[in-house]
């Protein structure tokens, strides 16, 4: 495929744009609202994390969609069908819609 692997200089993670898009991400929608004791209490928080990012969040690059597919669900109106399911202990919600009963 005519591939290089280019190394990055040791403690210089400004030269690894995609590291850095993603430390950035997980700072600015996780760690700056949470007050974190140790790394115990940061390993759930983080993959309640991930697995928000990877199943819920819209990505702009992948044209408003999250990286695991999901069906588009459409909205009737907004009296008693609209379902909240928190996130990342609270942090973030999806909402998706309940069906009429």
């Amino acid at each position: 495929m005519g591939t290089e692997e280019v190394l990055t200089a040791y403690r210089s993670p400004w030269q690894n744009a995609y590291v850095e898009r993603l430390n950035g991400s997980i700072r600015r929608d996780c760690t700056d609202h949470i007050m974190v004791c140790n790394e115990r209490h940061l390993k759930p928080i983080l993959r309640g994390y991930f697995d928000y990012y990877n199943d819920d969040r819209t990505h702009l690059g992948l044209s408003k969609e999250s990286p695991v597919a999901r069906p588009v669900s459409k909205l009737i109106s907004m009296s008693d069908n609209l379902l909240e399911m928190p996130k990342v202990n609270g942090l973030h919600h999806r909402y998706e819609c309940r069906e009429a009963a």
